[in-house]
C-alpha cells in the first residue's frame, strides 16, 4: 500500500482549505493527475513509415502503453499482441504504437472525435452501429463459476491493490482473479473505460486471452462500454461494486455473461448468469 511520504506517478500535491466543523485549516492534499495521451499509430515499410493520430484521450499517467495496446485491440484494430511491433513512450503525452507491415489499420471506421474524456469510451462515436464492435475472440462455451463467499471477498482485496486511490479516492480500478480469489492483474485510472484496456493492454501482453478463467472486478458502475471492453477479450465473469445499466445486462445476456453487481462482502446481486453462482 502506498504512503503519502513518497511522491508517485499519477498523483499531484495541493494546498486546500479543510473545514472541520467550525474550525478550518490550510492543508497539503493529494489528487489523482488527469491529462490527456495522445495515441499514435506508426505503419508501412520502415523506409516509408507513416503515423497518424488514433485518439487523444484523458488519462491518470502510467501504464500508458498498457492502456494504447489495450485500446487498439477493444476497438478491434488489432487482433492479437503479434500485430504490435512496438511501444514507445515519446513524450508525457503521447504513446507511438508500431503495427507490423503486414497489418493494415483501417482506422476510419473509428469515426472518433479528436478528444475522448476520461468519463466515456464511446462518446466520441458517431454512430450508433459502431458502437457494437465485432469481439476480437470467442470464449468457451463454459465460463467460469465462482462461490459466493469468494465474491464477497474481492472487493477489500481490489481496495488494498489500489494504490493510487488509497491516497487521493479518486481513481478507478479494473482487476482479473483467478478462480481462488488470488489477484492476477490490476490497473488504475481516473477514467473507468482507461482502466479497463490498461488491464486488457497487459492481459494480451502476457497471452491471457482470451481470458477464460478468470473473474473481472470493477470498482465502479458496469456500464455497456466496459461489457463490450470485457466481451472482446473474452471474459465470461464479470463483477462490480456499482450498479449495471440496463443495456449492460441486456449486452451480458446476450453473450453469456454473469454479471454481478452491487458486491459487497454479505450480498451482492446476480443479474444473469445465476447458475454459475455457488
Amino acid at each position: 500500500m502506498l504512503t503519502k511520504e513518497k511522491a508517485y506517478p499519477g498523483i499531484k500535491k495541493l494546498n486546500v482549505v479543510k473545514f472541520k466543523t467550525d474550525t478550518n485549516s490550510h492543508e497539503e492534499d493529494q489528487v489523482a493527475i488527469e491529462a490527456p495521451v495522445e495515441i499514435r499509430l506508426g505503419s508501412g515499410p520502415a523506409n516509408s513509415r507513416v503515423e497518424e493520430n488514433l485518439a487523444i484521450t484523458m488519462r491518470t499517467p502510467g501504464n500508458d502503453i498498457d492502456l494504447a495496446i489495450g485500446y487498439l485491440f477493444t476497438e478491434g484494430i488489432i487482433k492479437n499482441k503479434d500485430q504490435v511491433l512496438a511501444g514507445k513512450q515519446v513524450d508525457e503525452s503521447t504513446v507511438l504504437i508500431d503495427l507490423v507491415d503486414s497489418l493494415k489499420a483501417d482506422i476510419s471506421n473509428q469515426s472518433r472525435n479528436s478528444y475522448t474524456s476520461s468519463s466515456c469510451g464511446v462518446c466520441g462515436k458517431t454512430s450508433i452501429d459502431l458502437i457494437k464492435t465485432e469481439p476480437n475472440v470467442v470464449p468457451k462455451l463454459l465460463h467460469p463459476k465462482a462461490k459466493a463467499k469468494l465474491l464477497g471477498s474481492l472487493p477489500n482485496r481490489l481496495f488494498q491493490s489500489q494504490a493510487i486511490f488509497s491516497i487521493t479516492g479518486g481513481n478507478h480500478a479494473a482487476a482479473l482473479f483467478n478462480l481462488d480469489g488470488n489477484l492476477i492483474l490490476d490497473a488504475e485510472d481516473v477514467g473507468r473505460h482507461n482502466a479497463l484496456d490498461k488491464l486488457i493492454g497487459k492481459a494480451l501482453q502476457r497471452d491471457m486471452i482470451p481470458i477464460q478463467d478468470h473473474l473481472l472486478l470493477l470498482s465502479g458502475r458496469i456500464s455497456f462500454e466496459l461489457v463490450q471492453k470485457a466481451i472482446m477479450a473474452g471474459v465470461g465473469f464479470i463483477a462490480a461494486i456499482g450498479a449495471p445499466s440496463s443495456l449492460a445486462i441486456e449486452l451480458a445476456k446476450e453473450h453469456g455473461i454473469t454479471l454481478v453487481g452491487f458486491l459487497r462482502t454479505n450480498s451482492f446481486n446476480v443479474y444473469c448468469g445465476r447458475h454459475r453462482v455457488y
